[in-house]
């Protein structure tokens, strides 16, 4: 089967994208809005850019129900500054809470029960239930599309510092049995982290 992706519309073109890039990380991303209220909200177009600064990124799109800028967006925009918290199963349900639309004026963090803690470079809180917490100021944002709904921006953030609990961290390595980390899969599944074989490269091709 072969499509054009101008011949659909764009929830067709998404479900495919999203049916097909599985399984997905989920940046739970915490900010602030230039009056002070909080907010966080998941994202699984999410992944790192490079170490030399330690750089991630982040994809949200224009909300299809009203045609507007999301709030996590609007207060990035407005102070600069972001963090993104690592999903474990253990409040995964909370995690899907937190994606519903509420009004702008809504502290999610009250709304879903999620505990909000000071962050120490950033004024966005990070996520009291996160294992890993990246405090990061924004790089650049990358706007995609005409602005309508299904178009986007890709969110480019710096990270100024990591925030590890113990327990998941032994000699510079996250333990993934620790982290319990879930992937989005599509419409409303989810995945585990629990089945992980190893495929060791070779360091130098074969000599002959």
């Amino acid at each position: 089967m072969i499509i054009d992706p101008t011949q659909q519309t764009y929830k067709a073109n998404y479900k495919l994208l999203t049916g097909a890039i599985v399984p997905r990380p989920i940046a739970f991303v915490s900010t602030v809005s230039a009056e002070g209220i909080r907010n966080i909200a998941p994202f699984s177009f999410f992944n790192g850019v490079c170490s030399n600064p330690p750089t991630i990124m982040f994809s949200l799109t224009i909300r299809t129900t009203d045609g507007k800028e999301k709030d996590t967006l609007v207060n990035i925009r407005a102070t600069k500054e972001f963090v993104v918290n690592i999903v474990s199963e253990d409040f995964a349900g909370q995690m899907v809470a937190a994606a519903t639309e509420y009004p702008s004026e809504t502290d999610e963090f009250e709304m879903t029960g999620l505990t909000p803690v000071p962050s120490e470079k950033v004024a966005p809180p990070r996520l009291g239930e996160a294992r890993v917490s990246f405090e990061c100021r924004l790089n650049q944002i990358v706007e995609i599309g005409d602005g309508t709904p299904g178009c986007g921006f890709i969110v480019i953030g710096t990270v100024v510092l990591y925030h590890i609990r113990d327990e998941v961290y032994r000699d510079g390595r996250i333990l993934l049995e620790k982290l319990q980390p879930i992937g989005r899969l599509a419409g409303h599944n989810y995945c585990r982290v629990s089945d992980i074989f190893q495929i060791v490269r070779k360091i130098k091709p074969d000599s002959k």
